[in-house]
């Protein structure tokens, strides 16, 4: 440790997604003084189910938010694969589908956002309508141009913000350095649930294309996910909505089952999300005062599954190395980066194998699966192939070990920083 290096007190945090309020709820109880920006005029309460699993249960459970996420569960009962004429091709039960075990929970991402926010926002400075214009670091500590013109000063600053983290950008260097893409985009939006679904999940895949509608418990509306093989650089602006809803639009024109329906559901929403399959992989987390966390320092994609659960551990551990560390970011940040980097890259090796398997090329091996999804119930070695399933998303769940992490006797709490004159 560097007795000569001032404790760090005040951290600025950018994203109120998942990983910065997680962060800033256990940097609180730390006796730092955690500050949350984010861009969104509001909390973002939309996107898709997201797994709590392994590792991540535990850090919940010590959150004290593991009953919330109890009653809010998306409760799904299983999925099945259809035809294009909507024929029933097989079904499976929900947790051979998604890989679960024990305590294995799934819950919508938006209200685990809520949960987490509102268990933080009577301790926690939120600003939101509002983000990082610049970055300033010094030997005592970072000042913060927003966007909005106001000059703060901070000891430390965590980007919490995402695969297109403007943190990272600011702080490391633009995006094209550090995220490979993995060759697929996915789109996922609310739409009304007009297959009557009751908490189930149904797919229809075609090459190079996996489609998949489901309702969760509670809600009246469906999501509609689409899943597709592109290049990185197709010939669209992602920056636009109306371009990522005509880049879909044109992805599946053509397209039987309930595509046509499906895409009209698409130009109408008003939560559409499409981005590319990709992977962040950058040789630090951090650089003099700023780290990264979550999906901004090591996006897993989607497709790994994982990704809320890496960025509520990294939160529980970066927290709790800067606690040991008594606000010394300079052992802290490589404790963190130690801890996590090998569990992150287990994921990332993950999610390169499930990108394929969810856009399968070929006409025959999307028959060869359905023709495994319609026999497996039926076969009297089903609970090996389960098994063999949970164990690999297992490992991958639980690869980050954690640690309990006690809080130092902590002096007076430091006082928000100022605005500078």
């Amino acid at each position: 440790m560097n007795r000569n290096a001032p404790a760090a007190k005040t951290v600025l945090i950018s994203g109120a997604s998942i990983a910065g309020p997680a962060l800033a709820l256990w940097l609180h109880r730390y006796g730092f003084v955690p500050t949350v920006v984010e861009r969104a005029p509001e909390l973002r309460t939309g996107g898709y189910k997201v797994d709590i699993r392994g590792t991540a249960i535990e850090v919940c459970r010590r959150m004290g938010v593991l009953d919330e996420i109890r009653a809010k569960s998306t409760d799904m009962r299983g999925g099945s694969y259809v035809d294009g004429a909507g024929r029933t091709i097989g079904e499976l039960p929900a947790d051979i589908f998604g890989g679960r075990v024990e305590e294995d929970d799934e819950i919508m991402r938006g209200e685990l956002a809520r949960i987490i926010h509102d268990r933080t926002r009577d301790d926690v400075e939120y600003l939101f309508d509002d983000s990082i214009a610049a970055l300033a670091e010094d030997a005592d500590g970072v000042t913060v141009t927003f966007e909005s013109g106001t000059v703060r000063r901070f000891d430390l600053v965590v980007g919490a913000d995402g695969l297109h983290s403007n943190t990272r950008r600011l702080a490391f260097g633009p995006e094209e350095r550090f995220k490979r893409h993995l060759g697929a985009y996915i789109s996922i939006f609310t739409a009304p649930n007009h297959l009557g679904l009751d908490r189930w999940e149904t797919y229809h895949a075609l090459p190079g294309k996996l489609l998949c509608v489901y309702s969760s418990a509670g809600e009246a509306d469906a999501k509609n996910l689409f899943v597709f093989s592109a290049p990185q650089d197709v010939p669209y602006d992602l920056r636009s909505v109306a371009d990522q809803k005509r880049l879909l639009a044109d992805t599946f024109a053509g397209d039987g089952w309930e595509v046509p329906r499906l895409l009209g559901h698409a130009a109408a929403a008003d939560d559409f999300y499409l981005d590319s399959m990709s992977l962040v992989e950058m040789e630090s987390w951090s650089k003099g005062r700023v780290v990264l966390l979550g999906d901004a320092a090591h996006c897993a994609s989607p497709a790994s599954g994982q990704g809320t659960g890496l960025a509520l551990t990294g939160a529980y551990v970066l927290a709790g190395e800067l606690a040991r560390a008594h606000g010394d970011h300079t052992v802290a940040f490589a404790r963190y980066e130690e801890r996590m980097r090998p569990g992150v890259e287990q994921n990332q090796r993950m999610a390169e194998g499930f990108v394929k398997e969810m856009t399968v090329g070929s006409k025959w091996k999307i028959a060869l699966r359905m023709f495994m999804v319609r026999t497996l119930p039926k076969t009297p070695w089903k609970n090996l192939i389960a098994k063999k399933i949970r164990d690999g998303i297992q490992a991958a769940a639980n690869a980050v070990p954690i640690e309990d992490y006690s809080a130092p006797v902590a002096g007076p709490a430091a006082p928000r920083p100022n605005v500078a004159a």
